[in-house]
């Protein structure tokens, strides 16, 4: 797609050097990143990028749950806030954009409002969100979940790979968890929140658009499933009289597989993609698995009858190979859909730059996600390269980041130039 020349208001080369330098914590080979959350390569980041929100004259301080928050006053101290941002925690092998080009998106858009003069209605905050990938501690979404009261029972004493607590990660990070309650924000003090993100998928390359407008996101189910047999020489133990659960775990991981992909052309996605065995020996028949499960659709009613299946067929294997089992439900969200006057300020944004972006759901979940349960919101996607995310081969041009920043930028210019940030909020 040839796109018009365009003088930017925000600024491309600023945008660009930030996120080649936020690269540089955790770098792994020449374009990875590997910046767990709460780790203290994540803590260098958000000191570095701390620095810059105060760089840009923001106000800028780490509340309890671990988020980075930046603030720029408006004329009205008691509207409800214009919320920007994403994360910049990542996958162990992830790459440059995910969740950074959000936040240095949303930075840079606060910025150029400081620069141009601009003082909002509103505040506006910048937000980036502690553990959205939730891949540390199997459970993500933390932060932006925990200023909304939204965190559940037992979450700080979730533990990673190496028997570390959520809570004893926080404290090690600098939080303090009894102070939960005074990071919250009250209902109706967030008025919309806005998110830039790379599309993580092939949708927009294949159009040749640079940039795309979300209409809403997936609703994600985590289970967690455990089969339990029991260990024997693999020697010795006839075929028959086996209770080998990593035979029954790759069943039904097979199956899901099939779940997934029996409507042709529907929308519907699962994943294994974690999965542990004991005794984890050669000659030893396995005794326990354990695996994740992550099924996400757009259409609740679909996604809800392949979970049934599902079930049906962890019991029916269980049963067949003389396996106990359990199902753990780390995370369950319906579908969430944009607010339709946020689509329609964008659609105005992107005709001002001479631009028609094409409208997309998004398959993976983001902080916007939370947010919608509280407040509107929208997304914007910009393209990158071959879809590739949560790999270090992720790309995304400068070009095209620089556009879907522009666009941003005009969003939160029009929102924050009225007297409230949104019409309403979508409900509890």
């Amino acid at each position: 797609m040839e796109v018009p020349a365009m003088k930017l208001n925000i600024n491309s080369q600023r945008l660009e050097g930030r996120i080649q330098r936020l690269a540089q914590i955790g770098k792994i080979g020449e374009t990875g990143v590997c910046r767990l959350t709460l780790s203290k390569e994540d803590r260098e980041a958000v000191d570095l990028v701390k620095s810059w929100f105060e760089e840009a004259g923001l106000q800028a301080r780490v509340d309890a749950f671990g988020n980075l928050i930046g603030r720029m006053e408006g004329r009205n101290p008691d509207a409800p806030v214009l919320m920007m941002g994403s994360h910049i925690d990542s996958q162990p092998y992830g790459g440059r954009f995910d969740g950074p080009a959000g936040v240095l998106g949303a930075l840079e858009v606060a910025q150029t409002f400081k620069e141009q003069g601009f003082v909002p209605e509103m505040a506006v905050e910048i937000a980036a969100f502690c553990d959205e990938e939730g891949c540390r501690f199997n459970k993500g979404l933390f932060g932006v979940r925990g200023i909304l009261g939204k965190l559940e029972d037992g979450e700080l004493e979730r533990t990673d790979k190496n028997g570390i607590t959520r809570r004893q990660a926080l404290i090690d990070f600098g939080c303090d968890p009894d102070l939960f309650e005074s990071s919250r924000y009250r209902p109706g003090q967030i008025g919309a929140f806005l998110e830039l993100h790379i599309e993580q998928g092939p949708v927009l390359e294949s159009l040749d658009q640079p940039i795309g407008i979300v209409t809403g996101i997936s609703g994600p189910l985590w289970l967690t499933v455990e089969f339990t047999g029991f260990a024997g020489h693999a020697g010795s133990v006839p075929m028959p009289m086996r209770k080998d659960a990593l035979v029954g775990a790759a069943k039904v991981i097979l199956a899901l597989n099939e779940l997934a992909s029996s409507e042709p052309g529907a929308p519907t996605v699962g994943t294994v993609g974690s999965l542990s065995v004991f005794p984890d020996s050669r000659n030893i028949i396995p005794e326990r698995v354990r695996f994740t499960v992550d099924l996400r659709d757009i259409e609740l009613s679909r996604r809800n009858r392949l979970e049934m299946l599902l079930r049906e067929e962890i019991d029916r294997t269980a049963a067949e190979h003389g396996l106990t089992y359990t199902i753990t439900e780390d995370t369950n969200s319906e579908p969430r859909y944009c607010a339709p006057a946020i689509m329609e300020g964008m659609r105005r944004g992107a005709a001002k730059m001479g631009l028609t972006p094409p409208e997309l759901m998004s398959g993976p979940f983001h902080d916007s996600l939370v947010l919608s349960y509280v407040c509107d919101y929208g997304m914007i996607f910009v393209r990158c390269k071959d879809g590739i995310s949560h790999n270090p081969k992720e790309y995304a041009s400068i070009e095209d980041l620089s556009l879907g920043t522009e666009l941003l930028y005009h969003m939160a210019l029009e929102m924050a130039s009225r007297k409230t940030a949104a019409s309403s909020a979508q409900g509890e």
